[in-house]
């Protein structure tokens, strides 16, 4: 990934220009194997202490850089930028792949506000910050306010996946997180080429059309992508994920060909992909969650590599100050005016303002500037890494706690079912294997109680090893495995049924526990009704 510059002989080759030779590959892939193994066992680390894992990643990088042990000098912005974007890209499908619909729906009006006017109300505050406190010139000031106005996908992420959060909190921060990068990118491109805009009504008409376009990309790549992915059996259960992130990447691409957002596209179309039901869905996932943890180690590491840290004495008051107004006042004051319409409780606006997270996204945008030869643009890559790193440290750690003080925790509900389904191409069927998870309210369920719509079928329970066929009077039980053959148009219904069991056991539908009444018991209803 990072070619010679993780060589401690590359320059003197370069300077003989002597060929890359084996030898050095297998230097470059060992260096960059442990630096795999010591992030992936950083993980454990920051999982205890509560540590952002960005932190252990940039940590990594900045010990591997010219003053760290490492030593290795690596000042290349353009790469950097191209990797982050790419990295990027992958972290927003991944996000975009794990987010539940039916959770994101009532968010997506806070959460469009939160990512337009939120933004807006975000950098005209930070960047009057940047000019008075720190005397920075307009162009400057409004380059930082765009670049540290974003809130970053992988933290939000990463933070949400270990808090317990009511499903309205967690979907605004998904949603904000997956579209509030398309328009701070138009803004800090627009500053670093141009400077500040004479006709700001210009940059909203252009912001509004990338938007418009990136999101009709999105939504038709997502959907074609679902459809021709459940009515094509493919041979091989493995190319099931290839062909999941192939289609989020060509809708990244597609839409940035358009001159739109790619990166609304990409959450888009992997949003709609994660929520179609799938072949092969939880190999998918986890394809693609391994994608995202590489994306993040490698994005991470190399921005820590672009640091120097002997440089930023001069910029972490600087730092501090910017990054104390924008958390302390221009997050809650986004929140207020954004949400004002929605008439959110104080205490769930108060979480949405601590947990407007920064991470890799602002520090790649910074290097926007850098790119375009903008005056002091090295300062500018110092503050807000600095930002990032202090105010992630703090925000990070302190949201679970914040959480419980304004009693925003969600309650543990039953675990999930884990069901993944092979399509029978022959036999226009699907066979779905279903696991039941501790917590599964599917314990102690005979079969017969499953209350299967017609043309499904539990064929197989798999049990501490041994499978057998069971009989309608077989009790389930947690760690139970079971493959179920439905007909392709009872697929939907089989499976709705399967988790509404699981959620609310075998009563589930009768009481209005977990999903609708399948065909069968709305019938039986009807028929108790003529009754």
């Amino acid at each position: 990934m990072l070619g010679s510059a993780l060589v401690p002989t590359g320059a003197d080759r370069r300077e003989r220009k002597q060929p890359l030779t084996v030898h050095h590959l297998n230097q470059l892939l060992l260096v960059c194997a442990l630096v795999l193994l010591v992030a992936v066992a950083a993980v454990r680390i920051s999982s205890r202490s509560g540590l952002p894992t960005l932190l252990v990643y940039l940590g990594i990088g900045v010990a591997m850089g010219q003053d760290g042990v490492g030593d290795v000098h690596f000042n290349s912005a353009e790469l950097t930028q191209v990797i982050g974007y790419a990295a990027l890209v992958v972290i927003l499908a991944e996000g975009g792949l794990g987010t539940k619909w039916k959770e994101i729906k009532p968010a997506l009006p806070a959460a469009s506000s939160l990512a337009l006017v939120g933004v807006a109300v975000s950098v005209g505050v930070t960047a009057t910050a940047a000019h008075y406190l720190i005397d920075l010139d307009w162009r400057q000031a409004l380059i930082v306010g765009a670049v540290v106005s974003s809130t970053d996908a992988a933290a939000v992420f990463s933070v949400l996946r270990k808090i317990p959060l009511p499903a309205r909190v967690t979907g605004i921060l998904e949603a904000e997180s997956g579209f509030n990068d398309a328009p701070v990118v138009i803004l800090v491109v627009a500053f670093s080429t141009a400077g500040p805009v004479e006709h700001w009504y210009a940059l909203v008409g252009e912001i509004a059309l990338e938007l418009a376009i990136g999101a009709a990309i999105g939504i038709a790549v997502g959907w074609l992508g679902s459809f021709g992915l459940r009515h094509v059996a493919l041979p091989a259960s493995g190319l099931y994920p290839i062909a999941v992130m192939a289609i989020a990447v060509v809708a990244y691409a597609a839409g940035a060909l358009a001159h739109g957002s790619g990166f609304l596209a990409v959450y888009l179309a992997s949003m709609l992909l994660g929520n179609a039901k799938l072949p092969h869905w939880p190999a998918t996932r986890g394809f693609a969650e391994g994608l995202g943890w590489i994306a993040q180690i490698g994005m991470f590491v190399l921005l820590g590599l672009l640091v120097t840290p002997h440089e930023m004495g001069d910029d972490i008051v600087p730092a501090l100050l910017v990054g104390l107004v924008l958390t302390m006042v221009a997050r809650p004051l986004s929140v207020i005016v954004s949400l004002a319409p929605f008439r959110m409780p104080w205490q769930e606006q108060t979480l949405l303002s601590w947990a407007g997270l920064r991470g890799a996204v602002p520090i790649i945008l910074a290097t926007i500037p850098m790119v375009n030869g903008v005056s002091d643009s090295r300062r500018i890559f110092n503050i807000v890494f600095v930002l990032v790193v202090v105010y992630t440290l703090i925000q990070g750690p302190t949201l679970p706690w914040l959480a419980r003080k304004l009693r925003l925790g969600a309650p543990p509900g039953a675990a999930d079912l884990g069901i993944e389904s092979a399509p029978l191409e022959r036999l226009r069927g699907h066979l779905l294997s279903v696991s039941i998870p501790e917590g599964s309210r599917m314990h102690g369920v005979e079969v017969g109680e499953l209350r299967m719509p017609p043309g499904a079928a539990v064929t197989l329970v798999v049990r501490e090893g041994k499978s057998f066929v069971p009989m309608p009077t077989t009790v389930l039980r947690l760690g139970d495995e079971l493959l179920v053959v439905a007909t392709d148009p009872v697929r939907d219904a089989a499976e709705k049924r399967l988790r509404a069991v699981g959620q609310g056991g075998k009563l589930a539908g009768w009481l209005g526990t977990g999903e609708v009444a399948t065909e069968n018991q709305r019938g039986h209803t009807a028929h108790q009704k003529g009754l």
